[in-house]
């Protein structure tokens, strides 16, 4: 196929930006010169592990990896020694890519290291590797809230497909400067947060660590597209009625994207108020990359995710597999996904991949959602932790959490389903107060939801916590948030 990066292997943009970390960037061709050496030892290395430290030698290092046709495994350096442990036995990596000096845990210290250097000068570019569409470029190993992480072989192809479907969905080109603060060792901030502004030619710049100054300075100085998760959206929000200059620096940008989880209905309307600006969503997960958006061209309607890119099929089915052809709006499904976008198989788990996919091809994603009118798909929540069956009715939880967040005594919200003898199972909420020295009451947030929704959807119970648990890419993590009733 192709190079994943055609702007590495001309001279035309040598002098253009294409990374920057803090105050550290490279060129375009200081890029191609430091990756093409890199990718030179690498070839023939097998699998490469890269310690996915947020800067520019992770960057490279990954880069460099795909150059050589290697496939690279992203660590989180924030994982335990356990999971480490699990994910490197799993990956058998010959090699770990780092920094100059970081200090690794015991289990990354196996592999032989190499240090990666970032200087732009010294080494001429000996070029892309040709590589099959089918050939592994990554390996992601997925949050294993079900047991050990497993490691989803994405291909080559997969992210070239993606990149592309997104740079159509969103006008994505050359001339697009992101900006954004994602963890490097998962698809959101690695694949389109680095991977996808060098494969248009563009440059990204990473914050390090997120801040809604950073954010203002980076769009108030040529950045035009802005990449978070819901919390740091919340942050944006939250600080938007005293901070004049990031409200001008936000409207200043071509596109503002959320992902990883489904952004609250009450946050996407206090920044398009303030700013004038409205967040895309997208929707996609580690096996499939990105599967639908709002497009640029489309309307950008607060609690959607938008249509199926192009060249994914998406389908809505029954508890027995049958599809859902309605799409009003509330028949609830289950996604499933087919397209050049899907990953290959779990490395080492032939049982895994088999039962992740139907007989027909379509990958299983565990997410619930309904279609609207037009196409536009709404996650209601996860199969496993959102779909609540109570009463007869399938709810998902997603809608209630919006409906709360709507009040003004509660600043987050998460909702889950427990076992109740007469409904099958209640709806529970779970509730961090706005002042925790006045919370709103069960009855008080069962009416307000009743009112917005309807009444077999209202919480029957209610607990009050000083915060909801959530990992790092803001998820929250229901399976922590456990009752002895």
């Amino acid at each position: 196929m192709s190079p994943l990066f055609p702007a590495l292997t001309g001279g035309a943009q040598a002098e253009r930006p294409a990374l920057r970390f803090g105050e550290r960037s490279l060129t375009y061709g200081e890029l191609a010169g430091v990756t093409g050496a890199l990718a030179d030892r690498l070839r023939g290395s097998g699998r490469v592990a890269v310690w996915a430290t947020p800067t520019l030698e992770t960057a490279v290092a990954v880069v460099a990896a795909l150059r050589a046709g290697v496939p690279a495994v992203p660590l989180n350096p924030r994982s335990g020694e356990k999971e480490l442990g699990h994910i490197l036995s799993d990956s058998a990596p010959s090699l770990v890519l780092t920094a100059p000096g970081d200090e690794l845990p015991l289990p990354v210290r196996r592999p032989e290291r190499i240090e990666v250097g970032v200087d732009g000068t010294a080494h001429a570019d000996p070029g892309e590797r040709p590589g099959a569409g089918e050939d592994p470029a990554l390996v992601v190993y997925t949050s294993g809230t079900t047991g050990p992480p497993k490691g989803a072989v994405i291909p080559r192809r997969a992210v070239a497909s993606t990149l592309d479907a997104l740079a159509d969905a969103w006008r994505w080109t050359g001339d697009d400067v992101l900006v954004h603060a994602l963890p490097l060792f998962h698809v959101h901030g690695l694949v389109l947060g680095v991977l996808g502004p060098l494969r248009r030619g563009g440059s990204v710049r990473h914050l390090g660590r997120f801040s809604t100054d950073g954010v203002a300075r980076e769009l108030n100085h040529g950045a035009t597209m802005l990449f978070g998760v819901p919390t740091m959206y919340h942050r944006i929000a939250e600080a938007l009625p005293a901070d004049a200059e990031l409200a001008k620096a936000l409207g200043r940008a071509r596109l503002l994207v959320s992902g990883s989880a489904a952004l609250p209905v009450h946050d996407h309307e206090r920044i398009a108020a303030a700013t004038g600006r409205r967040v895309t969503e997208r929707y996609g997960m580690t096996e499939t990359l990105m599967n639908t958006s709002v497009r640029a061209d489309g309307e950008p309607r607060a609690g959607t995710v938008g249509v199926p890119l192009p060249g994914v099929e998406l389908r809505l089915v029954e508890d027995d597999g049958t599809p859902l052809t309605a799409r009003d709006g509330e028949s609830v499904g289950e996604i499933q996904v087919r397209g050049p976008n899907l990953f290959t198989e779990y490395l080492n788990r032939p049982d895994a991949t088999a039962a992740a996919f139907t007989a027909d091809g379509w990958f299983r994603t565990g997410d619930m959602a309904v279609r609207d009118p037009d196409g536009y798909v709404r996650i209601v929540g996860r199969k496993a932790t959102d779909l609540i069956k109570s009463g007869g009715y399938k709810i998902g939880a997603g809608e209630i959490e919006n409906a709360l967040l709507e009040h003004p005594g509660v600043r987050e919200a998460a909702v889950t389903g427990a076992p109740d003898p007469d409904l099958g199972e209640r709806v529970v909420a779970w509730i961090v107060p706005a002042d925790p020295q006045s919370p709103p009451t069960a009855d008080e947030l069962a009416s307000h939801v009743a009112d917005r929704l309807a009444p077999h959807k209202r919480p029957r119970t209610v607990h009050h916590l000083s915060s909801l648990p959530r990992n790092d890419m803001g998820k929250i993590m229901k399976r922590a948030l456990k009752t002895d009733e």
